[in-house]
């Protein structure tokens, strides 16, 4: 069973500054909760029961928004705002916290939390991507299935897709594909229209694969290097989510979020 997960959420966000020289990318609100909470709720509803959460030490933030709030949960109970006691209960998981030294790429991230997993397979959810509606759940499933890691895919646009690793497969049916490799952002000529999103499940020999690859021109290890990696020693799968993937990075679609979120709640307190 996959009960553990990642989280990295170490990095600059330098497609948000300025304001990510003082609010890190994962603490941007999102009706009413940081964006970062609701990555933590998906993996939870989909079963996860301990997350490594990867921090630079500009991120003190996010630790601080998930440590208890003993004062004020008392002041609460004193002002008799025992409706507001459920916004400030921590999620029902265990969270723990390591420090990426410095920007190695996703790939080292991922890394840093080999101790952590062990020998077990896990989750891995970058906070830049929110799903609404069903994500991480679905490629735990295909893992439950196929016994191999599975990376979650959206089709994009042609002209979008130099912004993306794009996935070489075969389908297996409509929504699954069998990788057959991993393109970084192709500047022509894409293998295919399905690109890679931030959502994973690795079997832990994706750590041994990470191992092997060479940090890139910016000195960095690439991910998708890792997944080329990993390859050549198992089957891994691609799964279409059903749900809607929102780049909270991308001013236009953290908007039309915010437009979303809203729109549900407006329609839950209508009912």
């Amino acid at each position: 069973m996959v009960r553990k997960a990642i989280i990295p959420a170490a990095g600059y966000g330098t497609r948000s500054l300025p304001i990510t020289r003082v609010i890190p990318k994962e603490m941007f609100p999102i009706h009413h909760k940081p964006s970062i909470q609701y990555v933590v709720e998906e993996a939870v509803s989909a079963g996860i029961e301990q997350i490594l959460m990867i921090v630079s030490r500009s991120k003190n933030m996010i630790i601080d928004y998930f440590d208890e709030s003993l004062e004020l949960e008392m002041y609460l109970q004193r002002a008799n705002k025992l409706h507001l006691l459920s916004k400030v209960k921590r999620p029902d998981v265990q969270i723990l916290y390591t420090r990426q030294p410095f920007a190695g790429g996703l790939g080292q991230a991922i890394r840093l939390g080999q101790h952590f997993i062990g020998n077990d397979p896990f989750a891995v959810l970058l906070p830049d991507d929110l799903v609404i509606g069903e994500g991480i759940k679905e490629l735990i499933d295909v893992y439950q299935e196929e016994h191999g890691s599975v990376i979650g895919l959206k089709e994009v646009e042609e002209e979008q897709l130099k912004n993306y690793g794009v996935i070489d497969g075969d389908p297996i049916r409509n929504d699954l594909f069998a990788i057959k490799g991993v393109v970084e952002k192709p500047q022509k000529n894409p293998p295919s229209s399905h690109a890679i999103i931030g959502r994973y499940v690795f079997t832990p020999e994706i750590m041994a694969a990470l191992e092997k690859v060479q940090p890139d021109h910016g000195g960095e290890i690439q991910l998708t290097a890792g997944i080329q990696e990993l390859l050549a020693a198992q089957p891994c799968y691609g799964k279409v989510i059903s749900g809607q993937r929102f780049d909270v990075a991308s001013e236009k679609e953290y908007i039309d979020l915010q437009r979303q979120m809203y729109r549900q709640h407006a329609d839950h307190k209508g009912k």
